[in-house]
């Protein structure tokens, strides 16, 4: 079974405003990097969007996860099962329904335990995920957050 460790964080230049993840993934010898920029997001959105990316970018079914986060939005919403609950109450006034209901598909494919780590506290991982994540909001490429701004 792999086991993989993933950073993640998320960037928004207002909120909402620019703004963009960085994903650092590590699994043995093996790192990777992923980053995108979208136009008009929020902070939060960007936060369970890195999440997401990372869990989409393994190749194997039921790996061992530990995801590394500077969000208690996103660390607490599952930690304390609180977005199991908003499922069965179909969403109902929380937001980003569209990025939850995309994670909880990618999550149920492995073993996924979430860690919260303090940011902007030197720890280098999360760090690079911070750069990863401004640079990408920064951009000139930007995306446009479909789910943001459709929502609006």
């Amino acid at each position: 079974m792999h086991h993989i460790k993933i950073f993640t964080d998320g960037s928004s230049r207002g909120n909402p405003g620019p703004g963009g993840y960085g994903v650092i993934m590590i699994s043995g010898n093996h790192r990777k990097e992923l980053s995108q920029g979208f136009r008009l997001t929020t902070n939060n959105r960007m936060e369970l969007m890195a999440v997401i990316i990372g869990l989409e970018a393994i190749k194997n079914a039921d790996c061992v996860i530990d995801i590394y986060s500077d969000s208690k939005y996103v660390v607490e919403s599952i930690e304390k099962k609180w977005v199991f609950g908003w499922v069965k109450k179909g969403f109902a006034g929380k937001k980003n329904p569209d990025l939850w209901k995309r994670f909880l598909t990618i999550y149920a494919k492995h073993k996924v335990k979430f860690h919260w780590i303090k940011g902007h506290n030197e720890h280098p991982e999360n760090e690079r995920c911070d750069v990863l994540a401004t640079e990408a909001a920064d951009g000139y490429e930007l995306q446009i957050d479909t789910g943001y701004q459709s929502g609006k």
